[in-house]
């Protein structure tokens, strides 16, 4: 009896042994799967990439800017699941680097094509100044448009005679003409308000009120209440720029009596 009861525990300890070593070998196993996976992967996307062109690299247009998203998405599927075949994760970014390419190319031939995938470039500044109309078809507001121009080093839109956002996003700039002969101080514009809303630390930080930015505005001949003004702002000296939502954007001077920003 005592013999019979020691091989049935010899037994169990046989079989969990059994099945430990499975469980670890098989473990290892999909390790290994999912490492050789990644690595494939990896390569696999970064020579889709190079197929696709440089310019991936950099600014993309909107519609290979979605293809790129959904590529990155769909080489985790397989890496996440070893399960799931590897083929399952290839063809769909083959595919997809096959569209990308054969749209570029259709692109590249037709503008009609280019004009329905990447859309057309479309004017924010003009002659007239910021142009209001335009940057509702792009459903860009104000603040975005003062980014764009900070981040291409112009702080001021007195500077600008044409502004262009491109279709990839890119905001290109023309300067004004100006005189070498008369340099100018750099001055630093204050925004007073965005939008018909006012910038009230500006406010104080300039130290004007209210009533006396809203004659300057009305005195500048732009009609109707603060929330036709798209822009406006004041350097140091007390030159002020304002955009009107509907017509021609002009200067001003408006007296300030802080000036240490």
């Amino acid at each position: 009896m005592v013999i019979s009861e020691k091989r049935r525990d010899l037994r169990r300890f046989y079989i969990c042994r059994v099945i430990i070593i499975g469980a670890a070998a098989n473990t290892s196993r999909v390790m290994l799967v999912v490492l050789i996976k990644s690595i494939i992967t990896f390569f696999l996307v970064l020579l889709v990439v190079r197929l696709m062109g440089k310019r991936q690299l950099g600014e993309m247009q909107p519609f290979e800017l979605v293809i790129t998203l959904i590529i990155a998405e769909v080489a985790c599927i397989p890496m996440n699941d070893p399960y799931i075949p590897f083929y399952a994760g290839i063809v769909p970014i083959v595919t997809l680097a096959f569209l990308q390419i054969l749209l570029s190319t259709l692109a590249r031939k037709s503008l009609w094509a280019r004009r329905l995938m990447s859309g057309s470039s479309i004017i924010a500044i003009d002659k007239n100044g910021i142009n209001y109309e335009n940057l509702k078809k792009m459903n860009i507001n104000i603040n975005d448009l003062i980014e764009a121009a900070r981040s291409g080093g112009y702080m001021d839109f007195n500077q600008i005679a044409y502004a262009i956002f491109e279709t990839n996003g890119n905001l290109c700039v023309i300067e004004k003409e100006c005189d070498p002969t008369k340099p100018t101080p750099a001055l630093f514009p204050l925004t007073l308000v965005v939008d018909g809303e006012w910038e009230d630390d500006n406010l104080a930080l300039a130290e004007v009120s209210k009533p006396q930015v809203t004659a300057t505005i009305k005195s500048s001949g732009v009609r109707g209440s603060l929330k036709e003004v798209l822009y406006m702002d004041v350097r140091q000296d007390g030159t002020a720029y304002i955009a009107p939502k509907h017509g021609k954007d002009v200067t001003a001077k408006l007296k300030v009596n802080g000036k240490n920003w």
